[in-house]
């Protein structure tokens, strides 16, 4: 193994050990690692990529380290880097998901957990701030940006959001550019199954959600009630449990699928759910990743690439909006996403591992006050 995919390697199985929080949580760690830290690329091409990635379906935060990872040590580095990240959380829910089927409840881990959140937020907070002086190029930028951040705030969905911010930008510069044309992007489409239920339905199904699947953790629930609740082989019990467990383990939330393929059918199936989850995001990030530097190339393209950095931007601040109303709720979350705000912004070369630990730990001691 050369020496680059070494580093992607443990870099990529250190975040997945340690990214709580979610897809905004996630992007921030990896901007904080791969472009302040370790310079794999400028932050003008990890906004593009962050960009991009949006706008096509399946785990955003997992797709983004597969562009570091091919950043870096090429094809081989975004296939490492994509099972790195994604292998501790699979891990952990593999061992959930045992526990689950043995004793029919999952084990408490709240106190564990319950200085996390603050402390991501305040990981976020600081990649926005570097993420959003790249992004904002000029007034009208701005102006996208904050109606964007307006709208996810009101409830649009963010895919809506970032289409429609991107396509705004791209009117905005044709107003001013009379020509030009944009490639679209075209949905994958659906392939319904009729196998009998084993591992390669179980994997069949999770394919076609990862090969939809806009819009995180909500949407996955929706998708996998319609899939497997309201088909009978799942309970809803099952199904919240499930997603309970991808949200409490580090890692990307559709470890969700490794759970539930466990209770479908035992470890195979936890095998077959995971790899179809993931598999579809392999596939469009390497069809994407030789696309991003070209799209930034055209003119018009740049235009709306542009539009949906900022509007990506806006998302990220409407989530962490959205999360500190959950989270921050009182004067023990405050002082943990007090301390963990000023220990980002003042020790800059911090390792966000060490905000999350140390969030983690003294929520915890909090806890026991």
């Amino acid at each position: 193994m050369s020496k680059e995919l070494k580093e992607v390697a443990k870099l990529f199985f250190k975040l997945g050990s340690i990214a709580f929080g979610g897809p905004a949580a996630h992007i921030a760690m990896m901007e904080d690692e791969v472009v302040k830290k370790r310079k794999w690329m400028t932050p003008q091409h990890f906004l593009d990529l962050v960009g991009a990635t949006n706008l096509i379906p399946g785990p955003n935060s997992t797709e983004m380290t597969m562009h570091c990872g091919h950043e870096r040590a090429g094809w081989k580095g975004l296939i490492v880097a994509g099972a790195c990240f994604v292998f501790p959380a699979v891990a952990i829910t593999m061992l959930f998901a045992w526990l689950y089927q043995q004793y029919g409840q999952l084990p408490s881990v709240e106190p564990f957990i319950y200085g996390i959140k603050p402390a991501v937020i305040a990981i976020i907070i600081s990649a926005v701030y570097r993420l959003g002086k790249k992004a904002l190029k000029n007034v009208e930028i701005g102006i996208l940006g904050a109606l964007t951040l307006a709208a996810s705030l009101l409830g649009m969905n963010e895919i809506i959001a970032l289409f429609a911010c991107g396509a705004l930008g791209l009117i905005i510069h044709l107003i001013r550019n009379s020509k030009s044309t944009l490639n679209s992007f075209s949905p994958i489409a659906l392939v319904q199954i009729t196998a009998t239920l084993g591992s390669m339905k179980i994997f069949w199904t999770f394919f076609k959600v990862g090969a939809l699947l806009y819009g995180g953790g909500y949407v996955l629930f929706a998708f996998l009630d319609a899939e497997l609740v309201n088909t009978g082989l799942l309970t809803r019990q099952q199904l919240i449990d499930a997603v309970a467990v991808g949200q409490f383990t580090p890692g990307p939330v559709l470890s969700t699928a490794t759970f539930i393929g466990w209770q479908l059918g035992g470890f195979w199936g936890a095998i077959a759910a995971t790899v179809g989850i993931f598999m579809p995001s392999f596939i469009f990030v390497s069809i994407l990743n030789p696309l991003v530097p070209k799209m930034r190339k055209s003119k018009v393209i740049a235009a709306f690439l542009d539009a949906v950095n900022i509007a990506a931007v806006a998302v990220i601040v409407a989530v962490c909006i959205e999360m500190g109303k959950d989270t921050i709720v009182n004067w023990e979350t405050i002082v943990i996403a007090v301390a963990s705000l000023i220990t980002v912004f003042v020790f800059k070369k911090l390792n966000s591992a060490f905000i999350v630990v140390g969030g983690s730990l003294l929520g915890y001691l909090l806890t026991l006050v």
